[in-house]
């Protein structure tokens, strides 16, 4: 098979002047995971028709694929300043705005969004974890509750529910709101995270199934992540700043191409600042 950045210099042969053409073909790298493609025909895309709000926002979404947090941010205002119910710049440009720790900034962008399209309220989980960092744990606890309808067996959304709960009031408490999963999270560590809020595992349990999982690669790097980043949370909900850091830190070094990779280190940044 072709490398994808070759299919897309093939494919651009009589599109010279095409944006619609190099938004088609920006996305499909996004879609393959080929940042640095998706930027240079995002970037073609623009040359073309520096008008065209999708074009913009499609080189946003390549520089935010490419962590560089306030071009993309740039580019969403730019899209907007085009097309002002181009209402995905608003909820993309939130999510960047929180990478870079502008926790507020963000918030009030994903409830802009949601207020525009509210059918996406109950799966928009940053807005729940936003809410949480914002220090809002009432109003993250119902995003995470209204969020059962869409993730049911994702431990996850339990684990932040239980989160805002546990800093409303008090991790006992906590304990006896959670949600019940619907289903199993396959997911490695995932159940063992369900354990722990349960009261039938120990954090070491957790990064004891991530660290002796049968993955490798990406896969084993994700399982250690998530291993980290949970029962970093949940030293946080227990009150045990040192372990926290620990364990966040250790998750940070695990780095995965997802957003809840970038929630650990703006928490760990946040308690840097100290």
């Amino acid at each position: 098979m072709r490398p994808l950045t070759l299919v897309l210099a093939f494919a651009t042969v009589g599109h010279a002047a095409d944006p619609d053409e190099f938004i088609k073909q920006a996305r499909a790298a996004l879609k393959e995971g080929d940042a640095a493609a998706a930027l240079a025909t995002a970037n073609k895309a623009v040359e073309a028709d520096p008008k065209s709000a999708a074009a913009v926002f499609t080189r946003g979404d390549a520089y935010a694929a490419r962590r560089k947090h306030a071009e993309a941010i740039k580019d969403y205002d730019a899209a907007l300043a085009l097309d002002k119910n181009l209402h995905a710049a608003v909820d993309h440009r939130g999510g960047e705005k929180f990478k870079l720790g502008q926790i507020d900034e963000a918030l009030a962008d994903f409830n802009a969004y949601l207020k525009a399209v509210p059918k996406a309220e109950p799966a928009h989980w940053r807005r729940g974890i936003a809410f949480y960092y914002a220090g809002k744990y009432a109003e993250g606890a119902k995003q995470f509750f209204d969020g059962q309808v869409e993730f049911g067996a994702d431990v996850e959304n339990v684990f932040w529910h239980f989160l805002c709960n546990a800093r409303k009031d008090e991790i006992d408490k906590a304990r006896k709101d959670l949600i019940p999963l619907t289903g199993r999270d396959r997911r490695v560590p995932m159940m063992q995270v369900n354990d722990l809020l349960h009261g039938k595992a120990k954090p070491e349990d957790v990064v004891k199934a991530a660290e002796t999982a049968d993955l490798k690669g990406d896969d084993k790097t994700e399982a250690l992540f998530y291993a980290h980043l949970y029962v970093g949370l949940y030293f946080e909900a227990a009150g045990d700043e040192a372990r926290t850091r620990e364990h966040l830190a250790a998750a940070v070094d695990h780095k995965i191409g997802h957003y809840m990779w970038d929630v650990a280190n703006v928490h760990l940044g946040r308690m840097k600042k100290k």
